[in-house]
């Protein structure tokens, strides 16, 4: 594997993988310059934050990944660099889209020897505030470029989703998937349905631990996706408005799968969702792994 990553958002701007023939493809969506990244699809494969996904704020409105320039908008500090891993920090100052207190963030970005992408989170604060990460990777396991992603066979460890409300925001429910178009326990493929829901891969009160959320196939190539976090948006890319790539295709909706390890979407209005709050003299400690398998 080989990855190249920006300073800008902390974004993957390539992600290298061999299949079972040895034939390596670029698995995520992309583009070919830093005006592109900044202007385009701002989300690609980006670290999102200071809280990922939709929450509801008082006045109303709907925060998405941040507010109007959250973290995937943002030039990160490099703080650490060898063969196989990144570290990047960003500061994000008390105030900045009206979120309290100064939180510093890292992401390392590691590739191990046995193919495996891991991505570890840190954070801390010096105000009570909330924080909530995750990548926006999009993945195209056939190779970005390459057009949609419904032949991709999708398993999810969830046993629930959290409904949506109109304006995309979780009710507060918890829904079975059982007999649902979202029952993906047995592998299937996505087809043509829109998929853009967090699964709960465990209890609101589960201990933290390293578990397997879900598997994607496509094209010789098997990716399993192993976090600490409680939940996983997956996402088919609805929204992408036909953006010329980095290989010169024009990608389009559904052209690639995001498998978003995270906490549950606004939990900051549901006290009974895993909570997303940060205090002084704790630390944010989370684990995702994509293992290419």
């Amino acid at each position: 594997m080989k990855m190249e990553v920006s300073n800008l958002g902390a974004k993957i701007t390539k992600l290298l993988v061999p299949n079972r023939k040895g034939e390596v493809k670029d698995v995520v969506l992309g583009f070919n310059t830093a005006e592109e990244w900044r202007t385009q699809e701002t989300y690609f494969n980006a670290i999102c934050g200071r809280v990922a996904n939709r929450f509801q704020r008082a006045d109303g409105s709907v925060c998405l990944h941040g507010g109007v320039e959250g973290f995937n908008a943002k030039i990160w500090e490099v703080t650490g660099q060898s063969a196989y891993e990144i570290t990047l920090h960003y500061r994000s100052k008390d105030g900045e889209e009206g979120f309290a207190g100064t939180v510093d963030v890292w992401v390392t970005y590691t590739l191990t020897r046995d193919n495996c992408l891991r991505i570890h989170y840190e954070a801390t604060t010096d105000q009570p505030t909330m924080v909530a990460l995750t990548n926006h990777a999009y993945f195209n396991l056939a190779g970005e470029g390459s057009g949609r992603v419904d032949g991709h066979l999708l398993q999810v460890n969830a046993d629930e989703y959290t409904p949506l409300a109109e304006n995309l925001c979780p009710t507060g429910e918890l829904k079975a998937v059982e007999g649902t178009d979202l029952d993906f326990r047995e592998a299937r493929e996505i087809g043509a349905q829109a998929l853009d829901y967090n699964w709960c891969l465990c209890a609101a009160d589960a201990p933290k631990a390293l578990r397997h959320a879900a598997t994607l196939q496509a094209d010789g190539r098997t990716m399993e996706c192993w976090t600490t976090m409680k939940g996983m948006q997956v996402y088919t890319g609805e929204f992408i408005e036909r953006h010329p790539g980095k290989s010169g295709a024009v990608y389009d909706k559904h052209h690639a799968v995001c498998l978003e390890a995270q906490n549950w979407p606004d939990a900051i209005n549901h006290p009974q969702f895993p909570s997303i709050a940060l205090n002084p003299c704790e630390k944010l400690d989370e684990l995702t792994e994509y293992r290419f398998i």
